[in-house]
């Protein structure tokens, strides 16, 4: 997936973005796209557990917030678009749930977990021998499954302020709660992983 292959337009509404202005906003905004796009397909991929959906997902939230949120100062970019995400996963669980009770009313099993593909391995690190590198891929496969495993808002918090390196408010503000309920999330998480990992957990 490129990182945002549809066009980036300044709308002309903003006349304090013309010309030059706009190059440099287009120019700033497909930057942070393209910076942000492999840990947001990680965060989505871990989270509903299907590449195409969370490339789907990811490329959703991309246009969302080049449509809704352009304009914003750059610094509040990455809240935000966190939050879209994050909503495009919840979305996307309550969808499956609803497609799930209604192909249960039909008599259809609607659950396709065990069909679903793993979660791509990490790529390898240069310089690594094969050994190193396959105990690498198995250490992130045994995260995943254990992240996977989490509540979806222990989950939104931790890979967050991990993955994406957030400070509390800014989590906040991506997951829409309170910075008490983002320490409290991840300190569950935290304490749920460090059970489920044993001595892989570092």
């Amino acid at each position: 997936m490129s990182a945002f292959a549809a066009s980036f337009a300044v709308s002309s509404a903003h006349n304090s973005y013309t010309g030059a202005a706009a190059l440099q906003r287009e120019q700033e905004l497909n930057r942070f796209l393209q910076d942000v796009e492999k840990r947001a397909l990680r965060i989505a991929e871990v989270s509903v557990r299907d590449r195409d959906e969370a490339l789907d997902i990811v490329q959703e939230a991309m246009i969302k917030l080049a449509r809704k949120y352009a304009m914003r100062a750059v610094d509040e970019w990455t809240p935000l678009f966190y939050r879209i995400l994050q909503n495009g996963v919840r979305d996307w669980h309550r969808r499956r749930a609803l497609r799930n009770r209604v192909m249960a009313w039909f008599g259809t099993p609607g659950g396709d977990d065990d069909d679903c593909d793993p979660v791509a391995a990490a790529a390898d690190p240069a310089g690594r021998t094969p050994d190193e590198q396959l105990q690498q891929r198995e250490a992130m496969k045994t995260l995943e499954r254990a992240l996977a495993a989490l509540p979806l808002r222990q989950r939104e918090a931790f890979m967050l302020r991990n993955f994406e390196g957030l400070d509390v408010a800014g989590t906040a503000l991506a997951m829409g709660c309170s910075t008490g309920s983002v320490k409290t999330h991840y300190s569950r998480a935290v304490h749920s992983l460090r059970e489920s990992l044993g001595e892989h957990w570092q």
